[in-house]
């Protein structure tokens, strides 16, 4: 199974962008499925955007379409969720998540075996 790692969360002004990076290792990375969700205190985790193996779907929660751009280079290992225009409401944890591809959405937490360990995310002013 493969395992992951996100970084590149931080403290940041309203307005502001970040990248969050997810690095794969352990298995072959273009067979996965990738997705990102968040959790904030004492709420449940949340879908955020999702990219499938090979690129061919992509989708965003309607609160991330138009701001942030998810993306995956496959002979990195790598994939990345691209934030702009960050609002207080988007402080949470953010993860990143792997399954072997499938058909259906990618939307559904329960659908990832493999999940990192999360980055903060905090958007204050």
């Amino acid at each position: 199974q493969v395992h992951l790692v996100e970084s590149g969360g931080g403290l940041v002004q309203p307005g502001a962008s970040l990248r969050l990076s997810c690095t794969a290792a352990g298995d072959i990375f273009s067979q996965y499925d990738m997705a990102w969700f968040r959790q904030a205190p004492g709420k449940e985790p949340e879908f955020v955007a999702a990219i499938s193996s090979g690129a061919g779907r992509i989708e965003y929660d309607n609160s991330a379409k138009g701001r942030f751009t998810v993306s995956r280079d496959d002979a990195r290992n790598m994939a990345w969720l691209l934030m702009n225009s960050l609002d207080p409401q988007d402080t949470a944890v953010y993860y990143c998540a792997a399954r072997v591809m499938i058909l259906g959405s990618l939307m559904q937490p329960q659908s990832y075996p493999a999940w990192g360990q999360g980055t903060q995310v905090t958007v204050s002013s």
